[in-house]
Formats: structure tokens, C-alpha cells, sequence
């Protein structure tokens, strides 16, 4: 597999469509696979410029999961250009390294929800579908 930072995989079939943005590859695979049998289409980018690229395409998703601690393009930066570009898309933040200033600054950018590593898998499933229809 190619591991350089425009590494993206994609595949938005039906369902909710999940854009998952984080650089610990081994997670953000098993957090799609995961996604993918409770019926959810996900794609995955390393980084923040290959999600940016994604959600400029002619299918954006509708939830984006981004961790905050990213090389490059930061979570929170992230975060902000979505809500420029395509303001409708939902994020969540899910990271293992924020504190509670983090949350109120994401909260405050727009984010739908913030949650911290590990996460429950039902509890990230149940807010993906609540972000999908808001």
C-alpha cells in the first residue's frame, strides 16, 4: 500500500456517509471497518489536506470524524476550512489528546460533538446518525 500523505481511500455507497481524518492509520482503519458493519460508508484520509481535497468533491460526506493532533494540517484547522467550504458537513472531533480548552475552542468553531479516545463504538454510531440529519 502506498503510504504517502495523498493517500485516500474512499468508497460512499449508501447510508450515512463518514469521512474519517486521522494519521494513526491502524485506528482510522479499524474505526471504518467497524463503521462499515453498522451499515455506514466510510473513506479515509491521513491528513487534512486529503480530506479537504475529498470534501470538495461531487459527493461530499455528511459527518466528518477528525483528530485534533495531526502532522501539518491540525484537527482544529481542519475543522475551521470544512465550515468555510462546505459549512453543512457535521464534524466530529474525536482525539486522544485534548483538554477541556480544546472542547469549548471546537465547540465554539462548530463542532457537533467532541469526544475523547477510546470511544464507545455505539456512542460514535449513535452520534454519527444524529449528525447525518441535523
Amino acid at each position: 500500500m502506498n503510504h504517502d500523505s495523498t493517500d485516500i481511500r474512499c468508497r460512499f455507497d449508501s447510508g450515512v456517509h463518514v469521512l474519517l481524518v486521522d494519521d494513526e492509520r491502524e485506528f482510522v482503519q479499524t474505526l471504518a471497518e467497524r463503521l462499515q458493519l453498522r451499515h455506514m460508508d466510510t473513506a479515509i484520509a491521513f491528513d487534512g489536506s486529503a480530506a479537504l481535497q475529498i470534501i470538495q468533491q461531487d459527493h461530499p460526506p455528511q459527518v466528518m470524524v477528525i483528530d485534533l493532533k495531526m502532522p501539518g494540517m491540525d484537527g482544529m484547522q481542519v475543522l475551521q476550512q470544512v465550515k468555510q467550504i462546505q459549512p453543512h458537513i457535521q464534524v466530529i472531533v474525536l482525539t486522544g489528546h485534548g483538554g477541556e480548552q480544546d472542547r469549548e475552542h471546537c465547540m465554539a468553531a462548530g463542532a457537533f460533538a467532541y469526544l475523547q479516545k477510546p470511544v464507545n463504538i455505539n456512542q460514535l454510531s449513535d452520534l454519527l446518525k444524529q449528525a447525518s440529519q441535523h
